[in-house]
């Protein structure tokens, strides 16, 4: 088969030239599942906490309890006392993948427990 001339280069440009969008697509598709992983993290707290607030113990310090140590630090827990339940919940900033995006995205996770029982 007979190339031409001109075409000699054609695949390697192609693929320099995409080559920073698939870069782009890997960073975004990982800064996703970080902050997937920070909104599972949150709920998972938040849960906690309104466990302990079911036995009467701190919300706050069993909630930050199971998050990681990078979590917890941004970890904002706020409990919401009603007459037959209690509201529980945790918001956060997942790390950011770059330098300067951390603090971009916030995430929420939110937990009840009716008190005295069923």
């Amino acid at each position: 088969m007979r190339r031409h001339r001109g075409s000699l280069g054609q695949a390697a440009l192609e693929l320099v030239g995409i080559l920073p969008w698939l870069a782009l697509l890997t960073v975004l598709a990982w800064q996703l599942l970080i902050t997937a992983h920070g909104w599972l993290a949150a709920v998972s707290a938040a849960r906690s906490g309104a466990r302990a607030a079911e036995v009467g113990a701190p919300v706050a310090r069993a909630a930050r309890a199971v998050l990681p140590a990078a979590l917890a630090r941004s970890a904002r827990v706020s409990e919401r006392p009603g007459s037959r339940e209690r509201r529980v919940e945790v918001v956060l900033r997942p790390p950011g993948l770059l330098p300067g995006v951390e603090g971009l995205a916030r995430v929420r996770g939110a937990a009840v427990v009716t008190l005295g029982g069923r």
